[in-house]
C-alpha cells in the first residue's frame, strides 16, 4: 500500500529490461558449467545461506534473493496490472498475478546465479485487505480480487456506521465496558467500519453473486487474502492458511482474543467457515511444488506489508516506532504484548507472532502523501522530484499559505471522511515555491499529530522513529520532521523494508533461533554470520540493518521550533476549515 516506498536497489548491479520484467544481477559474472552457475568459491553455495522474499505491492510485484548478510544478491520485479470495470471498483485478475509470481522467483534466483535447490525459504509480504473467493471442491475463482482501494462496499459502510443497530452496538460496549473495563468492549464502543477493509466488500459479493452465497453457506467456499491465495496455489492447493498480521488487518479477526469475529460475522450474515485457519508469522506453512521452481522451496513466513516493514526495521521493542511515507503515511508504534484501544483512531494491529511470542501495534495513518506530492507535480509546482527541496528553501517560509492534504479525507486524529483539501492564504504574492513549501510542511504537521496521539494515547515512552518510503528521501521533509518531534530519524539504507521484513521472517524460520535469551547475548558480541549461514534472532538483524542517514532535531539555538509554532497553529485552524465539507451520503 505503500509502493512508493519501494525502489529498486541499484548497489552494483546491471539492469536488463525484458518488456514488463526488471531483472537485477548483483556480483558481476558467473561462470556457468555442467553442474549450473557457480558461486565466487567456484561451486554452488550451501542451501542455508540464501533467502528470499516476494512483496506484492498495489503497483509493483518484487521479488528479491538475500544472502546471509542481507544483501541483495539478485531482484526481479513486474508491474501490477490494475482492472477498473467500473467508477469506484479496483480488482486484479488472480491468475495474472499468479503468473506473474512464478515469473518474478525464477528471474530472481537466475539474476542471483542460483538454482531453487540453494534457497532456503521463501517470505511473502502482501498488500492488505485484497482477496477473492473460490470454491472448495472445484477451485473455481468466483471474482477477481478485490483491491484494498475499492469502493464497491461504501455505501454499506455508510449504512452500518449510521444505523440504530451500530448505535445500540456503541451504547452497549460502553455500558458492558464501564462495567468490566476490558478494552475489548470499549473498542465495540468505538468501532467503525472502513471502506478499505474487506468486511463490507464481502458482504457486497455475497449479497451480488446468489450462487457465491448458496456455496458459501454450505461450507463449500474459501476467502483469500493474497498471502492465502499464493499459498493455496504454491503448494498445489495442499495448504489453506494466513498469519495473524494478515487476517488482523482485514477488520473481521478480533485481535483481543485472536479469533475471527463470530458477532461480527453472524450480525453481518457472513458465514464464518469462509475464513482460513490463523497461523504464525515466522514458520513453515508449506513447501512449493518442484514443477514451479525447479525444487521444493519452503515458504517460510507469511505478513501483511506494513507489518513486514516494521520487522523489517528491526522495530521489536515496545517504543519503537517506523513511519512509512509513500503513498501515504503509515506510522507505527509496538505496544507489545497487548493490543491497544484507541480513542483517537489509531488502529490495533498484530505485528507478528513467532511461536509464544505475539506483538502488537497501534497504526495510525495519512492517506495523502507521496499522491499530495504527485498532484502538485501533475499541475505544475514543480518538475522534478530532485528539485523540491531546492525550491522550498529558495524561500524563508511559506509566505502565510496553508495547505490540508485530504483528498481521501482526514485520519486519525481527526477522523473525518468528509474533509477536503485547500490552499488558505493565497496573496498576490504567492509564488509556486510557497504554494509547494505549504504542501511539503503540511505533510509535516500530519507526522507530527500522529506522532503525538501515540505519544499520548500508548503512554509508552518512543525509543527511536525509523522511516522508510519514498517520501522519507526528501531530505527537507526529514528534517523538519525531526525538528518538530524532537526525535531523531534514522532512515535505513534498504529500501525495500517490506520484502526485507519477511526475508527475516522467513530466515528466522529455517535458522537456529531458540529463545529471547539467545538474543540477548547476541546483542553484547555480533556473531559470526559465515558461521551460522541464516540469522538466529532479532538482535542479530539489527547488526544487519544500516542507516544510510541520520536527521537529528536542529538545537534550540536555532529556533526552529519557535518559528514554526504560530504556523501550526494557524495550520490546524486551516484543518477546521476543511472539514465535514462533503455531505454525507444518506
Amino acid at each position: 500500500m505503500s509502493d512508493d516506498a519501494k525502489d529498486s536497489s541499484k548497489e552494483d548491479a546491471n539492469i536488463l529490461n525484458d518488456s514488463s520484467v526488471t531483472v537485477q544481477l548483483a556480483d558481476g559474472p558467473r561462470e556457468q558449467g555442467h553442474d549450473g552457475p557457480k558461486d565466487q568459491a567456484g561451486q554452488n553455495g550451501p542451501r542455508d545461506q540464501y533467502v528470499m522474499a516476494v512483496d506484492v505491492g498495489t503497483t509493483t510485484l518484487r521479488c528479491h534473493v538475500y544472502d546471509k548478510l542481507a544483501n541483495v544478491k539478485g531482484s526481479s520485479s513486474k508491474k501490477v496490472h490494475l482492472l477498473h470495470p467500473q467508477p469506484g471498483w479496483v480488482e486484479m485478475d488472480p491468475e495474472v498475478l499468479w503468473t506473474d509470481f512464478v515469473d518474478v522467483v525464477n528471474e530472481a534466483i537466475r539474476a542471483a546465479g542460483l538454482t531453487a535447490d540453494q534457497v532456503a525459504g521463501m517470505g511473502i509480504s502482501t498488500q492488505r485487505c485484497t482477496f477473492t473467493m473460490w470454491d472448495r471442491e472445484t477451485g473455481k475463482l468466483y471474482h477477481n480480487f478485490l483491491t484494498w482501494q475499492d469502493l464497491r462496499g461504501a455505501e454499506l459502510v455508510d449504512l452500518w456506521n449510521n444505523s440504530f443497530t451500530m448505535k445500540a452496538l456503541h451504547g452497549g460496549g460502553g455500558l458492558l465496558y464501564y462495567m468490566s473495563r476490558s478494552k475489548r468492549f470499549l473498542a465495540a464502543n468505538l468501532l467503525k467500519f472502513l471502506p478499505q477493509q474487506i468486511t463490507m466488500k464481502v458482504m457486497w459479493m455475497l449479497q451480488n453473486n446468489l450462487t457465491l452465497r448458496r456455496r458459501a453457506f454450505n461450507g463449500l467456499v474459501s476467502f483469500g487474502t493474497i498471502d492465502t491465495f499464493l499459498l493455496w496455489k504454491l503448494t498445489g492447493g495442499q495448504v489453506y492458511a494466513t498469519d495473524y498480521s494478515c487476517a488482523s488487518s482485514t477488520g473481521l479477526y478480533d485481535p483481543y482474543i485472536k479469533q475471527w469475529n463470530k458477532f461480527f460475522t453472524n450480525l453481518l450474515s457472513i458465514p464464518i467457515s469462509i475464513f482460513p485457519p490463523v497461523e504464525d508469522t515466522s514458520k513453515i506453512h508449506g513447501v512449493c511444488e518442484t514443477k514451479l521452481f525447479g525444487a521444493p522451496i519452503p515458504i517460510a513466513s507469511l505478513v501483511a506489508d506494513q507489518q513486514a516493514a516494521m520487522f523489517g526495521e528491526c522495530c521489536f521493542e515496545p517504543g519503537d516506532v517506523k513511519c512509512t511515507m509513500g503513498t501515504g503515511t503509515f506510522m507505527d508504534i509496538n505496544v507489545g504484548s497487548n493490543p491497544h484501544t484507541s480513542m483517537a483512531g489509531l488502529y490495533p494491529l498484530i505485528g507478528w507472532k513467532i511461536g509464544d511470542e505475539i506483538v502488537y501495534l497501534a497504526e495510525g495513518n495519512a492517506s495523502d502523501t507521496g499522491n499530495a506530492i504527485d498532484w502538485a507535480r501533475s499541475i505544475g509546482l514543480f518538475d522534478d522530484y530532485t528539485e523540491t527541496v531546492e525550491i522550498v528553501e529558495s524561500v524563508e517560509d511559506s509566505n502565510g499559505v496553508h495547505f490540508v492534504p485530504a483528498f481521501n479525507g482526514l485520519q486519525a486524529p481527526v477522523n473525518d471522511p468528509r474533509a477536503c483539501s485547500l490552499f488558505l492564504g493565497l496573496s498576490a504574492t504567492t509564488t509556486k515555491a510557497h504554494m509547494l513549501r505549504a504542501l511539503l510542511e503540511s505533510l509535516v504537521f500530519r507526522n507530527k499529530q500522529l506522532y503525538e496521539t501515540m505519544l499520548n494515547e500508548t503512554k509508552i515512552p518512543i525509543t527511536y522513529i525509523r522511516a522508510d518510503g519514498g517520501v522519507s528521501n526528501n531530505s527537507f521533509v526529514m528534517q523538519l520532521t525531526a525538528d518538530l518531534l524532537n526525535r531523531t530519524i534514522t532512515r535505513p539504507k534498504h529500501v525495500d523494508m517490506s520484502s526485507l521484513g519477511a526475508a527475516f521472517l522467513a530466515g528466522l524460520a529455517v535458522g537456529i533461533w531458540k529463545d529471547k535469551e539467545e538474543f540477548r547475548r547476541l546483542k553484547d558480541g555480533k556473531t559470526n554470520h559465515v558461521q551460522i549461514g541464516m540469522w538466529t534472532g532479532k538482535e542479530e538483524l539489527k547488526d544487519l540493518q544500516s542507516s544510510e542517514k541520520v536527521f537529528h532535531p536542529r538545537p534550540v539555538s536555532e529556533g526552529v521550533w519557535e518559528k514554526y509554532r504560530p504556523v501550526v497553529e494557524q495550520w490546524e485552524k486551516a484543518v477546521k476549515r476543511s472539514l465535514y465539507w462533503y455531505p454525507a451520503k444518506n
